[in-house]
């Protein structure tokens, strides 16, 4: 079956994720996961709709009004694992189309029992009454911060009044590091969307040349993805020429490319919800500088160096302090940074942070900054970026050079190892 654009992964995958996740629970315990909200846009508009990453590692469900309840200790077998769903009236099939019936629900899941959403809160009460502990998801990313309140939030609030006697406890504990290590076809899906992410920037190659806007090289990428099937963008592209090329989170996209700049592009196919995440730097009119190789061939001898140390026992604060020192060691053989600056740097400025000032990688999956911990120790099976940079404002280069990496038992994978990187590579397609 195939409710979606994506080729869904097996429900075996999502029944294997919930065995994993009840294993590690309390005795007597309830975990509730909601969906996303449908975020308003303007007048009777909602942005597009993407599903809660933790709900589809669980369930595999790609729908909005979803629920997912877990209980594992509950008297009764068929309430050990519930999805609660829409169910869609006449009205509601007329001008939105399909929604999945509790059939469908149950295939893409595995879980048997499927409820309408409308009868969530009187079997929410026979669940609590049989558990002492309650697991809900609050978002652990450190950096991200948001005055808007999401339905995990009020959901806890509204929760917590109706049952203040139970002992409520962060779900993300136990799922977050489950989720940093992949499952085989959590991997074959970020290997189609970094394939999609290929085919995009092979067309893009082609068509840049001076005078093309920032926008037209977006909208190149936009078709690709869309055309093979993508939700679309995993994160808002970064399409950067010129002096932008240095600003690292620059999203505008709206000007022309100049003939002797440089172009940094920065994205990434969704497929299936899982991201890819890509950064090549290219030259405008087809052809480096002398200077701009010189600074190319640098980052890219430390994208090869650091690619290398991703393995097992390492993570990526201590990994991040090995790549800064890549980086430090090309800035002097580059002319901007001395031995003396280094000898002489203050240790919580360091001289290389004025070339180099971002982290050298994250974990990637469901989320493009997927859940993972920077003490958390490399396994075999996690993805992380590798994007180093360098960026000097004053001669107008910019250069980051990004691959995704998969962590295994012997060598690092690279699973974009056949995305063009070498810089004669790049003038070739440019120039053909």
């Amino acid at each position: 079956m195939k409710t979606t654009r994506y080729n869904p992964i097996s429900s075996q995958m999502y029944i294997r994720n919930r065995e994993k996740l009840v294993n590690q629970l309390k005795i007597n315990s309830l975990v509730i996961v909601n969906s996303n909200d449908e975020m308003p846009k303007n007048g009777d508009q909602t942005f597009l709709f993407r599903q809660h990453s933790t709900l589809f590692y669980l369930t595999g469900i790609d729908q909005e009004k979803t629920i997912l309840t877990i209980c594992p200790h509950h008297p009764n077998p068929s309430l050990r694992e519930i999805i609660f769903i829409i169910n869609a009236d006449p009205t509601t099939l007329v001008w939105q189309g399909y929604k999945l019936s509790p059939q469908d629900v149950t295939q893409l899941s595995g879980v048997k029992t499927v409820k309408f959403v409308d009868s969530f809160d009187s079997v929410l009460r026979e669940l609590m009454v049989f558990s002492e502990n309650v697991y809900l998801y609050q978002n652990d990313y450190i950096k991200f911060f948001t005055d808007v309140p999401c339905k995990d939030d009020r959901f806890a609030l509204e929760i917590k009044n109706k049952y203040p006697l139970h002992n409520y406890l962060p779900l993300t504990t136990i799922t977050s590091p489950m989720r940093a290590v992949k499952e085989p076809e959590e991997i074959a899906q970020m290997k189609i969307a970094c394939g999609i992410t290929r085919d995009a920037f092979l067309r893009v190659l082609k068509m840049v040349k001076p005078g093309v806007m920032e926008y037209e090289i977006e909208a190149e990428y936009t078709h690709e993805f869309i055309r093979q099937g993508a939700n679309g963008h995993a994160f808002d592209p970064i399409i950067a020429s010129g002096k932008d090329t240095c600003v690292l989170h620059y999203i505008n996209n709206n000007k022309e490319c100049k003939d002797g700049d440089l172009l940094l592009m920065d994205v990434g196919a969704d497929y299936g919800n899982y991201a890819a995440d890509m950064s090549r730097t290219i030259p405008i009119n087809g052809k480096f500088s002398e200077r701009q190789k010189q600074v190319y061939t640098s980052v890219l001898d430390v994208l090869n160096q650091a690619t290398a140390m991703l393995v097992p026992g390492s993570c990526i604060d201590k990994w991040h302090k090995q790549v800064c020192k890549l980086i430090e060691n090309e800035l002097v053989k580059l002319g901007l940074l001395s031995t003396f600056d280094i000898e002489n740097q203050n240790p919580d400025s360091p001289a290389f942070f004025k070339y180099y000032m971002h982290g050298s990688g994250h974990f990637l999956g469901l989320d493009t900054h997927d859940t993972g911990s920077k003490f958390q120790t490399f396994v075999p099976g996690m993805v992380i970026t590798c994007e180093p940079g360098i960026y000097i404002p004053d001669e107008n280069i910019g250069i980051r050079l990004e691959n995704d990496i998969l962590i295994t038992d012997n060598q690092p994978i690279n699973l974009m190892s056949d995305i063009p990187i070498l810089p004669e590579e790049i003038e070739n397609i440019m120039s053909n």
